[in-house]
C-alpha cells in the first residue's frame, strides 16, 4: 500500500507534527504545495494548520483526488484552541464541511492536535487580523466567549507552543 503524509503549515507547527509522524511511521512528509500525483497513493494521511476558520491547503489537496473510493484517508488539523474542547471541535468540523465534499468528509478519519503561535513571526497581514479578532474579542461579553476564544485572548502577543507528540498516537494507530 502507497501512503504518503501531506501537510499544510504556514508557520512550522504543523510541519512538526508531520515530520515527527514521517520519523515513526516511516512514511514520507510533503507539504500540499509540492505533491504532485495524490492519486497514487491508497493511504493520504493529511495534516493541517488552523488559520481564520480553514485548513491550510486541505480543500486544494482533496480537490486532486480523482477516485477516492478505495483511499484510506486520516485528517488531522492543528491549531491554538485546546481540541478537547467539544464547541471548539464541532467549529473546526463545520469548517471542514465547507471545505471538503460530503463524501470525503464522511470518509475521513479526523483528528485535533494542538499546535502553537509565536506572534513575532505573523506576517503583516496574519498580525493585522489577529490584532483585529483580539480587539473584537475582547470587547464580547464573558459568556459569549468560547474557549477558542479565550485561548486567542490568553495568548494574544505571545509565544506558545502546545506541541504534544504523544497526541500523535491515535493516529499512528489508524495507520
Amino acid at each position: 500500500m502507497s501512503e504518503i503524509i501531506i501537510y499544510g503549515s504556514q508557520y512550522g507547527t504543523t510541519r512538526m507534527y508531520a515530520e515527527e509522524l514521517s520519523k515513526i511511521t516511516k512514511i514520507q512528509a510533503i507539504s500540499f504545495e509540492e505533491i504532485k500525483d495524490i492519486n497514487k497513493y491508497d493511504k493520504i494521511i493529511y495534516l493541517g494548520g488552523l488559520y481564520a476558520g480553514g485548513v491550510l491547503g486541505m480543500a486544494k489537496t482533496f480537490k486532486k483526488i480523482s477516485n477516492y473510493g478505495n483511499k484510506k484517508i486520516i485528517i488531522a488539523t492543528v491549531g491554538l484552541a485546546d481540541p478537547m474542547d467539544i464547541e471548539n471541535t464541532s467549529n473546526i468540523e463545520n469548517g471542514m464541511k465547507r471545505q471538503l465534499s460530503n463524501e470525503i468528509y464522511e470518509k475521513a478519519s479526523i483528528y485535533h492536535l494542538r499546535g502553537g503561535i509565536d506572534y513575532s513571526k505573523l506576517n503583516f497581514a496574519h498580525k493585522t487580523m489577529m490584532s483585529l479578532l483580539y480587539k473584537k474579542a475582547k470587547g464580547l461579553p464573558e459568556e459569549k466567549k468560547t474557549a477558542e476564544v479565550k485561548a486567542m485572548i490568553d495568548t494574544y502577543n505571545q509565544k506558545v507552543n502546545f506541541v504534544d507528540f504523544s497526541s500523535l498516537e491515535s493516529i499512528i494507530k489508524e495507520i
